[in-house]
């Protein structure tokens, strides 16, 4: 998967709790197991009216926001089902950062597995996010993993926490696969100890 060091976007908001992986990417969009081409299907129910046609209002049709880089989301995003979709339908619309008070386990951890920053805030920095975030295509923050902040567009910064293990295998770009791959050696060797032994 890409690495995830320094990125500088527009942040969209989208002040809505509770928003769950089929709101994220409806179930008849699960057809496929390809991490590509989904995301035309992200917030499909929102972005589109019944007959096929943008529907203004929603956020990410809005010109300002058409190529946002990072969402700024309310409490428990991502609950429901666990569906691996929802996070390749945000990576697929170009989505690499998502921030929120709160996140389902599964999705915040499906998150981590492909690419995605998903950072936890407090309720106060996330009014200040939805603050920076409601204007327009001024809403440019900058979020370095590294240093753990984010950058707003008048400079202010906010600092996050993140797992040390998460944070490495994002810097790094490692998903699990990555990470077994990394650990190669020493499992050749425990496997060359046990043939010695004749448990081969």
């Amino acid at each position: 998967m890409d690495k995830f060091t320094t990125l500088t976007g527009v942040a969209a908001p989208m002040r809505i709790t509770n928003v769950d992986t089929d709101r994220i990417i409806p179930k008849q969009y699960l057809k496929t197991i390809k991490r590509t081409g989904l995301g035309k299907g992200l917030f499909a129910e929102m972005r589109y009216n019944d007959d096929g046609s943008e529907n203004p209002d929603f956020i990410l049709n809005r010109p300002a926001y058409r190529s946002a880089k990072v969402l700024v989301a309310g409490d428990n995003f991502g609950c429901g089902s666990s569906r691996e979709h929802a996070p390749w339908a945000l990576a697929d619309f170009g989505i690499r950062c998502v921030i929120s008070t709160s996140f389902a386990d599964i999705f915040f951890n499906n998150c981590a597995k492909n690419g995605i920053l998903a950072i936890v805030v407090s309720a106060d920095d996330l009014e200040k996010l939805f603050d920076d975030a409601e204007r327009g295509a001024n809403a440019t923050v900058t979020i370095d993993l590294e240093s753990q902040t984010i950058k707003g567009p008048d400079g202010g910064t906010l600092h996050f926490d993140i797992d040390a293990g998460r944070k490495e295998s994002l810097l790094n770009g490692l998903d699990e696969i990555g990470l077994t791959l990394m650990r190669a050696p020493k499992i050749d060797a425990y496997e060359e100890k046990l043939a010695a032994r004749g448990f081969a």
